[in-house]
Protein backbone atom coordinates (compact mmCIF):
# COMPACT_ATOMS: atom_id res chain seq x y z
CA UNK A 1 0.00 0.00 0.00
CA UNK A 2 1.81 3.71 -0.90
CA UNK A 3 0.92 6.30 1.15
CA UNK A 4 -1.09 8.58 -1.18
CA UNK A 5 -3.81 5.12 -1.42
CA UNK A 6 -3.72 5.19 2.53
CA UNK A 7 -4.38 8.90 2.76
CA UNK A 8 -7.33 8.81 -0.01
CA UNK A 9 -8.98 5.64 1.66
CA UNK A 10 -8.29 6.45 5.49
CA UNK A 11 -11.62 7.71 7.57
CA UNK A 12 -11.19 9.99 9.99
CA UNK A 13 -14.37 10.32 12.90
CA UNK A 14 -16.07 13.51 12.98
CA UNK A 15 -14.47 14.39 15.65
CA UNK A 16 -11.01 14.24 14.02
CA UNK A 17 -11.83 16.25 11.38
CA UNK A 18 -12.96 19.37 13.43
CA UNK A 19 -9.77 18.78 15.50
CA UNK A 20 -7.57 19.31 12.54
CA UNK A 21 -8.67 22.64 11.71
CA UNK A 22 -7.78 23.92 14.61
CA UNK A 23 -4.53 21.95 15.79
CA UNK A 24 -2.02 24.32 15.16
CA UNK A 25 1.85 23.07 14.41
CA UNK A 26 3.61 22.40 17.24
CA UNK A 27 3.85 24.81 19.63
CA UNK A 28 7.12 26.88 20.07
CA UNK A 29 7.66 29.76 22.60
CA UNK A 30 11.32 31.01 23.76
CA UNK A 31 12.90 27.87 22.06
CA UNK A 32 10.59 25.53 23.89
CA UNK A 33 8.51 22.79 21.80
CA UNK A 34 5.79 20.93 22.41
CA UNK A 35 4.48 17.90 20.82
CA UNK A 36 0.72 17.08 20.56
CA UNK A 37 0.52 12.77 21.65
CA UNK A 38 -2.90 11.21 21.27
CA UNK A 39 -3.23 7.92 23.03
CA UNK A 40 -5.52 5.09 22.89
CA UNK A 41 -5.95 4.81 26.96
CA UNK A 42 -8.26 6.51 28.64
CA UNK A 43 -6.86 8.48 31.68
CA UNK A 44 -5.56 6.95 34.77
CA UNK A 45 -6.08 3.54 32.87
CA UNK A 46 -3.50 0.60 34.46
CA UNK A 47 -0.56 0.08 32.60
CA UNK A 48 -1.46 1.51 29.29
CA UNK A 49 -1.94 5.14 30.35
CA UNK A 50 0.76 4.76 32.47
CA UNK A 51 3.17 3.96 30.01
CA UNK A 52 1.56 7.41 28.35
CA UNK A 53 2.07 9.12 31.48
CA UNK A 54 5.86 8.20 32.07
CA UNK A 55 6.95 9.25 28.54
CA UNK A 56 5.33 12.46 28.95
CA UNK A 57 7.26 12.98 32.21
CA UNK A 58 10.51 11.96 31.05
CA UNK A 59 10.67 13.56 28.04
CA UNK A 60 9.70 16.97 29.92
CA UNK A 61 12.24 15.98 32.61
CA UNK A 62 15.21 15.06 30.31
CA UNK A 63 14.17 18.39 28.22
CA UNK A 64 14.44 20.43 31.54
CA UNK A 65 10.93 21.72 29.98
CA UNK A 66 12.58 22.54 26.54
CA UNK A 67 10.21 19.49 25.19
CA UNK A 68 7.23 18.64 26.41
CA UNK A 69 4.48 16.46 25.52
CA UNK A 70 0.68 17.11 25.48
CA UNK A 71 -1.16 13.70 25.91
CA UNK A 72 -4.23 13.62 25.19
CA UNK A 73 -7.15 10.54 25.89
CA UNK A 74 -9.38 9.64 23.40
CA UNK A 75 -12.05 11.75 23.01
CA UNK A 76 -10.42 15.15 23.13
CA UNK A 77 -8.79 15.45 20.07
CA UNK A 78 -9.59 11.85 18.07
CA UNK A 79 -10.90 8.25 19.05
CA UNK A 80 -8.97 5.77 20.34
CA UNK A 81 -8.44 4.07 17.24
CA UNK A 82 -7.73 6.63 15.25
CA UNK A 83 -4.65 8.32 16.46
CA UNK A 84 -2.40 6.29 13.50
CA UNK A 85 -4.74 8.20 10.74
CA UNK A 86 -4.10 11.31 12.83
CA UNK A 87 -0.56 11.07 12.88
CA UNK A 88 -0.07 10.11 10.07
CA UNK A 89 -1.67 12.70 8.09
CA UNK A 90 -0.52 15.43 10.52
CA UNK A 91 -3.29 15.86 12.54
CA UNK A 92 -1.44 14.78 15.38
CA UNK A 93 2.52 15.13 16.61
CA UNK A 94 2.57 11.68 18.21
CA UNK A 95 0.96 8.82 19.75
CA UNK A 96 1.00 6.32 21.98
CA UNK A 97 -0.97 3.13 21.37
CA UNK A 98 -0.58 -0.42 20.35
CA UNK A 99 0.90 -0.77 16.79
CA UNK A 100 -1.19 -4.19 16.32
CA UNK A 101 -4.27 -1.97 16.28
CA UNK A 102 -3.51 -1.27 12.76
CA UNK A 103 -2.73 -4.15 11.10
CA UNK A 104 -5.39 -3.18 8.13
CA UNK A 105 -2.61 -0.73 7.44
CA UNK A 106 -0.15 -3.08 7.05
CA UNK A 107 0.00 -6.64 8.45
CA UNK A 108 3.49 -6.04 9.41
CA UNK A 109 2.81 -3.62 12.41
CA UNK A 110 1.65 -6.85 14.41
CA UNK A 111 5.17 -7.48 15.16
CA UNK A 112 5.65 -4.12 16.94
CA UNK A 113 2.70 -5.11 19.48
CA UNK A 114 2.94 -8.88 19.82
CA UNK A 115 2.33 -11.65 17.78
CA UNK A 116 1.02 -15.52 18.06
CA UNK A 117 3.72 -17.84 19.86
CA UNK A 118 5.94 -14.61 19.58
CA UNK A 119 8.62 -12.95 21.49
CA UNK A 120 8.24 -12.41 25.50
CA UNK A 121 9.17 -8.57 26.81
CA UNK A 122 12.70 -9.15 26.35
CA UNK A 123 13.33 -11.43 23.25
CA UNK A 124 11.04 -8.41 21.52
CA UNK A 125 14.16 -5.89 23.00
CA UNK A 126 17.18 -7.75 21.71
CA UNK A 127 15.37 -8.05 18.27
CA UNK A 128 14.09 -4.46 18.12
CA UNK A 129 17.82 -2.87 19.14
CA UNK A 130 19.90 -5.45 18.67
CA UNK A 131 18.30 -7.67 15.59
CA UNK A 132 17.12 -4.77 13.32
CA UNK A 133 13.78 -4.80 14.40
CA UNK A 134 13.65 -0.80 14.53
CA UNK A 135 15.04 -0.38 10.86
CA UNK A 136 12.18 -2.09 9.99
CA UNK A 137 9.94 -0.23 11.86
CA UNK A 138 11.05 2.66 10.39
CA UNK A 139 11.05 1.27 7.17
CA UNK A 140 7.23 0.24 7.41
CA UNK A 141 6.85 4.32 9.12
CA UNK A 142 7.99 5.37 5.54
CA UNK A 143 4.49 4.02 4.14
CA UNK A 144 2.64 6.47 6.54
CA UNK A 145 5.11 8.86 7.29
CA UNK A 146 5.90 7.92 10.55
CA UNK A 147 8.82 7.29 12.71
CA UNK A 148 8.64 4.36 14.82
CA UNK A 149 9.48 4.19 18.74
CA UNK A 150 8.78 1.48 21.19
CA UNK A 151 7.81 2.74 24.98
CA UNK A 152 6.45 0.40 27.31
CA UNK A 153 6.17 -3.26 27.51
CA UNK A 154 3.25 -4.78 29.70
CA UNK A 155 4.99 -8.09 29.37
CA UNK A 156 3.57 -11.68 28.99
CA UNK A 157 -0.66 -11.31 28.44
CA UNK A 158 -3.52 -13.35 30.15
CA UNK A 159 -5.37 -15.64 28.18
CA UNK A 160 -8.45 -13.49 29.37
CA UNK A 161 -11.88 -13.69 31.09
CA UNK A 162 -14.44 -16.13 30.43
CA UNK A 163 -18.31 -16.49 31.38
CA UNK A 164 -17.73 -20.42 31.63
CA UNK A 165 -14.68 -23.20 31.37
CA UNK A 166 -12.99 -23.45 27.75
CA UNK A 167 -12.83 -27.18 27.71
CA UNK A 168 -11.84 -27.90 24.30
CA UNK A 169 -11.16 -25.60 20.64
CA UNK A 170 -14.89 -26.09 19.94
CA UNK A 171 -16.03 -23.93 22.82
CA UNK A 172 -14.79 -20.70 21.01
CA UNK A 173 -17.30 -21.59 18.08
CA UNK A 174 -19.35 -18.55 18.12
CA UNK A 175 -18.18 -17.03 20.80
CA UNK A 176 -18.25 -13.04 21.01
CA UNK A 177 -14.51 -12.09 22.06
CA UNK A 178 -12.69 -8.99 22.26
CA UNK A 179 -8.91 -9.73 20.91
CA UNK A 180 -6.69 -7.28 18.66
CA UNK A 181 -3.81 -8.27 16.33
CA UNK A 182 -3.14 -11.91 14.88
CA UNK A 183 -3.89 -13.24 17.82
CA UNK A 184 -7.86 -11.92 17.00
CA UNK A 185 -7.79 -13.73 14.08
CA UNK A 186 -6.54 -17.06 15.35
CA UNK A 187 -9.59 -16.90 17.17
CA UNK A 188 -12.01 -16.61 14.05
CA UNK A 189 -10.23 -19.65 12.45
CA UNK A 190 -11.55 -21.24 15.32
CA UNK A 191 -14.72 -19.94 14.72
CA UNK A 192 -14.99 -16.63 17.00
CA UNK A 193 -16.64 -13.94 16.42
CA UNK A 194 -14.02 -11.45 17.27
CA UNK A 195 -13.99 -7.99 18.14
CA UNK A 196 -11.37 -5.07 18.52
CA UNK A 197 -13.22 -2.77 21.09
CA UNK A 198 -10.91 -0.44 23.01
CA UNK A 199 -10.05 -0.61 26.28
CA UNK A 200 -12.22 1.93 27.84
CA UNK A 201 -15.20 0.29 26.51
CA UNK A 202 -14.69 -3.25 27.34
CA UNK A 203 -16.33 -3.83 30.78
CA UNK A 204 -19.75 -2.22 29.68
CA UNK A 205 -19.25 -4.43 26.52
CA UNK A 206 -18.59 -7.48 28.64
CA UNK A 207 -21.42 -6.72 31.80
CA UNK A 208 -24.15 -5.92 28.85
CA UNK A 209 -23.62 -9.16 27.22
CA UNK A 210 -22.30 -7.65 23.96
CA UNK A 211 -18.98 -10.15 24.51
CA UNK A 212 -18.89 -13.39 26.54
CA UNK A 213 -15.04 -12.90 27.36
CA UNK A 214 -12.25 -10.54 26.26
CA UNK A 215 -8.29 -10.29 26.71
CA UNK A 216 -6.80 -7.03 28.31
CA UNK A 217 -3.31 -7.39 30.24
CA UNK A 218 -2.99 -9.13 32.79
CA UNK A 219 -3.91 -9.28 36.47
CA UNK A 220 -2.50 -5.45 37.64
CA UNK A 221 -4.75 -3.73 34.85
CA UNK A 222 -7.42 -6.39 35.11
CA UNK A 223 -7.86 -5.98 38.22
CA UNK A 224 -8.77 -2.00 37.75
CA UNK A 225 -10.60 -2.44 34.87
CA UNK A 226 -12.87 -4.38 37.29
CA UNK A 227 -13.10 -7.01 34.80
CA UNK A 228 -13.69 -9.79 38.16
CA UNK A 229 -17.11 -7.70 39.12
CA UNK A 230 -18.71 -9.76 35.81
CA UNK A 231 -16.69 -12.54 34.83
CA UNK A 232 -14.98 -15.57 36.89
CA UNK A 233 -13.35 -17.40 35.21
CA UNK A 234 -9.89 -16.29 33.92
CA UNK A 235 -7.06 -18.36 31.90
CA UNK A 236 -3.25 -17.43 32.94
CA UNK A 237 -1.72 -18.09 30.17
CA UNK A 238 -1.83 -16.98 26.60
CA UNK A 239 -0.90 -17.54 23.00
CA UNK A 240 -1.74 -14.53 21.62
CA UNK A 241 0.68 -11.82 23.30
CA UNK A 242 4.03 -12.90 25.23
CA UNK A 243 5.09 -9.94 25.52
CA UNK A 244 3.41 -6.80 24.33
CA UNK A 245 5.20 -3.79 23.37
CA UNK A 246 3.82 0.04 22.96
CA UNK A 247 4.26 2.58 20.29
CA UNK A 248 5.00 6.34 20.59
CA UNK A 249 5.54 6.61 17.01
CA UNK A 250 5.87 10.31 15.77
CA UNK A 251 4.60 12.04 12.19
CA UNK A 252 8.29 12.18 10.44
CA UNK A 253 7.80 15.61 9.09
CA UNK A 254 7.82 16.25 12.78
CA UNK A 255 10.43 14.38 13.60
CA UNK A 256 12.50 15.43 10.86
CA UNK A 257 12.26 18.88 12.01
CA UNK A 258 13.05 17.84 15.58
CA UNK A 259 16.86 18.80 16.44
CA UNK A 260 19.67 16.09 16.94
CA UNK A 261 18.81 16.24 20.95
CA UNK A 262 15.37 16.48 20.68
CA UNK A 263 15.04 13.17 18.73
CA UNK A 264 17.25 11.42 21.21
CA UNK A 265 15.31 12.33 24.23
CA UNK A 266 12.38 11.15 23.02
CA UNK A 267 13.87 8.39 21.81
CA UNK A 268 16.01 7.51 25.59
CA UNK A 269 12.66 8.54 27.08
CA UNK A 270 11.24 5.72 25.06
CA UNK A 271 13.13 3.23 26.02
CA UNK A 272 13.16 3.93 29.41
CA UNK A 273 9.29 4.27 29.55
CA UNK A 274 9.69 0.62 28.72
CA UNK A 275 12.07 -0.42 31.11
CA UNK A 276 10.19 1.17 34.07
CA UNK A 277 6.15 0.16 32.60
CA UNK A 278 7.25 -3.57 32.36
CA UNK A 279 9.42 -3.85 35.88
CA UNK A 280 6.01 -1.82 37.51
CA UNK A 281 3.82 -4.58 35.66
CA UNK A 282 5.42 -7.96 36.55
CA UNK A 283 6.28 -6.49 40.12
CA UNK A 284 2.37 -5.95 40.46
CA UNK A 285 0.81 -8.94 38.95
CA UNK A 286 1.43 -11.45 41.44
CA UNK A 287 -0.01 -9.72 44.61
CA UNK A 288 -3.04 -8.85 42.41
CA UNK A 289 -3.40 -12.08 40.75
CA UNK A 290 -4.18 -13.11 44.91
CA UNK A 291 -7.04 -10.17 45.14
CA UNK A 292 -9.01 -11.43 42.05
CA UNK A 293 -8.62 -15.06 43.70
CA UNK A 294 -9.79 -14.02 46.69
CA UNK A 295 -12.73 -12.32 44.83
CA UNK A 296 -13.64 -15.37 43.57
CA UNK A 297 -12.01 -15.59 40.48
CA UNK A 298 -11.40 -19.16 39.26
CA UNK A 299 -7.67 -19.18 37.47
CA UNK A 300 -6.94 -21.76 35.10
CA UNK A 301 -4.77 -23.08 32.06
CA UNK A 302 -5.86 -23.93 28.39
CA UNK A 303 -5.98 -27.83 27.78
CA UNK A 304 -3.09 -29.01 26.02
CA UNK A 305 -5.38 -30.07 22.69
CA UNK A 306 -6.49 -26.39 23.24
CA UNK A 307 -3.09 -25.33 23.03
CA UNK A 308 -2.54 -27.38 19.97
CA UNK A 309 -5.32 -25.71 18.13
CA UNK A 310 -4.21 -22.48 19.16
CA UNK A 311 -0.27 -23.34 17.40
CA UNK A 312 -2.03 -24.62 13.89
CA UNK A 313 -4.43 -21.23 13.62
CA UNK A 314 -1.74 -19.28 14.55
CA UNK A 315 1.33 -20.73 12.04
CA UNK A 316 -1.96 -20.45 9.12
CA UNK A 317 -2.65 -16.79 10.08
CA UNK A 318 1.04 -15.60 10.41
CA UNK A 319 1.34 -17.23 6.77
CA UNK A 320 -1.53 -15.64 5.31
CA UNK A 321 0.66 -12.27 4.32
CA UNK A 322 3.97 -13.89 3.26
CA UNK A 323 3.24 -12.69 -0.29
CA UNK A 324 3.78 -8.82 0.82
CA UNK A 325 7.69 -8.74 0.88
CA UNK A 326 7.98 -6.18 3.85
CA UNK A 327 5.79 -8.49 6.18
CA UNK A 328 8.14 -11.87 5.03
CA UNK A 329 10.91 -9.38 6.00
CA UNK A 330 9.63 -8.06 9.19
CA UNK A 331 8.72 -11.53 9.87
CA UNK A 332 11.67 -13.29 9.03
CA UNK A 333 13.81 -11.31 10.78
CA UNK A 334 11.61 -11.17 14.15
CA UNK A 335 11.64 -15.06 13.82
CA UNK A 336 15.55 -15.11 13.42
CA UNK A 337 16.17 -13.02 16.44
CA UNK A 338 13.55 -15.22 18.38
CA UNK A 339 15.86 -18.21 17.54
CA UNK A 340 18.90 -16.81 18.43
CA UNK A 341 17.91 -15.42 21.68
CA UNK A 342 15.96 -18.44 23.16
CA UNK A 343 19.14 -20.47 22.66
CA UNK A 344 20.92 -18.66 25.49
CA UNK A 345 18.03 -17.70 27.28
CA UNK A 346 17.28 -22.19 27.30
CA UNK A 347 20.22 -23.17 28.78
CA UNK A 348 21.10 -20.03 30.74
CA UNK A 349 18.29 -18.37 32.44
CA UNK A 350 15.63 -21.14 31.49
CA UNK A 351 17.59 -24.09 33.49
CA UNK A 352 18.58 -21.69 35.91
CA UNK A 353 15.38 -21.17 37.13
CA UNK A 354 14.23 -24.88 36.99
CA UNK A 355 17.20 -26.01 39.14
CA UNK A 356 16.52 -22.77 41.43
CA UNK A 357 12.65 -23.94 41.68
CA UNK A 358 13.29 -27.60 42.30
CA UNK A 359 16.29 -26.69 45.04
CA UNK A 360 14.10 -24.47 46.87
CA UNK A 361 10.59 -26.35 45.90
CA UNK A 362 9.32 -23.77 44.54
Amino acid sequence: MDRRSFLRNSTLGAGAAAAASTLAAPAYAQGKRTLTMVTSWPRGFAVLDDAASYLEKMVGEMSDGMLTIDKKAPGELVGALEVFDAVSSGQADMYHSADYYFINNHPGYAFYTAVPFGGTAQEITNWYYNDGGEELHDELGLIFNMKGLIAGNSGSQSGGWFRKEITSADDFNGLKFRMPGLGGKVLGELGASVQNIPGGELYQALSSGALDGLEWVGPMADERAGFQEVAKVYYAAGFHEPGSALAANVNLDVWNDLTPQQQAILRYASMATTHLQLSETLANNGAALERLKAQGVKVLQFPDDVWDAFGAASKKVKDENMSDELYARIRESFEASLFSSSEWINQSDGFYVQQRNRVLGG
